[in-house]
């Protein structure tokens, strides 16, 4: 299977469909974004073509494709707010694969791959993200890529009737 990133530089119509189709999808919701309750976890979530326009003045967005098919995107912010250390020239990664076709074949892992060599070549010395406690798949990934615990976030998201930490994982690319 060959992987590829293209950076995103026009948003679409068509790939805002796609957002909110991942965004929404309920397999993969309680993995993406935190949420404080039940009806929060199942409330439909609407981006529009401004919201990713603006959204691409403040994120390095990719698409990622499997064999020429689009299956999911990351996205890097850099010395975002939300860091849990503040360190500058810090790239912060949002990763969601949108598509099931996309999941447990490898794709991830060499999209980060790809992701982190690119960022390593423009001089991003560290990276940090953030995995929900029960998401062990994502975990065992970053873990297995070299990425670090450095602290978690307690009581973070919801799901399955109760309360998660969020996990902060850090890897220098240095």
């Amino acid at each position: 299977m060959n992987i590829s990133l293209v950076p995103l530089t026009t948003a679409s119509d068509e790939l805002v469909d796609t957002f909110n189709r991942w965004n929404n999808d309920p397999q993969i919701v309680h993995l993406i974004r935190p949420s404080r309750s039940e009806e929060e976890l199942t409330a439909h979530y609407e981006m529009t073509l401004d919201d990713l326009e603006e959204r691409l003045l403040t994120h390095d967005i990719f698409l990622i494709y499997a064999d020429d098919h689009l299956v999911g995107e990351m996205n890097v912010m850099y010395d975002p707010p939300h860091l849990y250390h503040q360190e500058h020239g810090t790239a912060w990664l949002g990763f969601v694969i949108g598509e099931a076709t996309g999941r447990g074949k490898g794709v991830g892992t060499e999209a980060l791959r790809l992701l982190e060599e690119r960022l390593r070549v423009q001089g991003t010395p560290r990276m940090e993200l953030g995995v929900f406690a029960f998401n062990h798949a994502a975990h065992r990934l970053y873990t297995k890529l070299g990425y670090e615990e450095i602290g978690r976030i307690e009581q973070f998201t919801y799901w399955d009737g109760q309360f998660w930490s969020d996990i902060r994982m850090e890897k220098r690319l240095e």
